[in-house]
């Protein structure tokens, strides 16, 4: 299966490189967007002294980078890392199985 390009079987196109370029353009500012819309709620809702928890992940392909400020967000985002990780490997799997 080809994401960008042509079918090699039928000749049709799947999606261009403007349709994968106005995707990944849409997705930025979406993130963008959630950042702005989560840090003025922060601001405007207040934070208390000592009550900001956080955790993160940076995915390099299927691997999981995980850091964070207590083991509770810490648990939470491990587990989502590792459902992504999962999701991911399976999509690997199966382009690999179908080209």
């Amino acid at each position: 299966m080809i994401i960008a390009g042509s079918c090699w079987q039928t000749g049709e196109k799947i999606l261009d490189a403007t349709t994968l370029y106005i995707i990944g353009t849409v997705l930025i500012v979406v993130g963008v967007l959630v950042v702005v819309a989560v840090i003025l709620g922060v601001s405007v809702k207040g934070a208390k002294k000592g009550e900001i928890r956080g955790a993160g992940v940076i995915m390099i392909g299927p691997t999981p980078i995980i850091f964070g400020t207590d083991k509770e967000s810490v648990k939470t985002v491990l587990a989502l890392a590792v459902i992504l990780s999962v999701v991911l490997l399976i999509i690997f799997v199966l382009f690999w199985l179908l080209r």
